[in-house]
């Protein structure tokens, strides 16, 4: 139980600015074996999120609650998905070859592929979370109800987005040459059946608390991650760290169009 406790840790430390105990041996063996709590590593994320945006919407507005939750979620992992997804941005917008792209990627520097890239994710982001809620105020929803199918919607799209990079790892290879990089260790021991069957469990959890109906948003989910999986493996050979950053960006945004797309057509 401890050595599980302390792969948790590791995950929470790898994905997240959250403080963890300097007493934790955060070994390379952890790290390889972490990926499956990135789902979980995801509740806490969201549920932050979350708690951010019931407070702000509840003492300020709408708008300023949506914002202040994807500040929340942003500060809580230290913007390190975002810093993938825009480092992804701006190496494949810029480069046409592997070793350029892997170049550009490297290089700490913003483009403006990066930026706009940036700037078009957070608004789908806020666009989506305000439709959301809007459909939701717009329902015979109790308060409650409302909020938690909300809260259980968030949390679903965070877990199931980290998921998507830990089916990414299991299924392409690691090809960066940067010996430095936080996420090499990740690549080098894939997890076994087991630990992969807990990563999915954590990831649909939230969904056995809704309907049925809310399964049929991992679809485009998976084939979002499958696309872009294969995507990054024509150009480059597999992935990196950053493109795991925009696999989590671009699922989680997936998530909540799909979700969207349900309430208008299904529900």
């Amino acid at each position: 139980m401890r050595k599980e406790l302390n792969i948790f840790l590791t995950a929470l430390m790898f994905l997240t600015r959250l403080p963890v105990s300097k007493h934790i041996d955060h070994s390379e063996d952890l790290l390889q074996k972490s990926p499956k709590y990135f789902p979980l590593v995801g509740w806490i994320v969201a549920g932050l999120s979350f708690f951010i945006l019931l407070v702000f919407d509840k003492y300020i507005g709408e708008n300023i609650a949506l914002l202040a939750s994807i500040i929340a979620g942003i500060l809580t992992t230290g913007a390190f998905h975002e810093d993938g997804f825009a480092d992804t941005c701006d190496a494949f917008g810029g480069g046409w070859v592997k070793e350029k792209i892997l170049a550009i990627m490297k290089d700490s520097r913003l483009g403006t592929y990066g930026v706009a890239g940036l700037v078009l994710m957070l608004a789908a982001k806020f666009l989506l979370l305000k439709e959301l809620i809007f459909y939701l105020k717009s329902s015979s929803l109790t308060e409650y109800n409302l909020y938690s199918t909300l809260g259980l919607v968030i949390i679903a799209a965070h877990s199931i987005s980290r998921l998507m990079c830990v089916f990414a790892i299991q299924q392409h290879e690691y090809v960066t040459s940067a010996d430095g990089s936080k996420s090499k260790p990740l690549a080098s021991k894939k997890l076994t059946p087991a630990a992969l069957i807990v990563a999915v469990l954590f990831a649909v959890l939230p969904l056995l608390f809704l309907s049925w109906h809310y399964f049929l948003t991992i679809v485009p989910m998976l084939a979002g991650m499958f696309l872009m999986g294969q995507y990054f493996k024509k150009w480059i050979g597999g992935y990196t760290g950053d493109c795991l950053g925009a696999i989590q960006q671009v699922t989680e945004i997936v998530s909540y169009l799909s979700v969207l797309i349900l309430w208008k057509y299904i529900l």
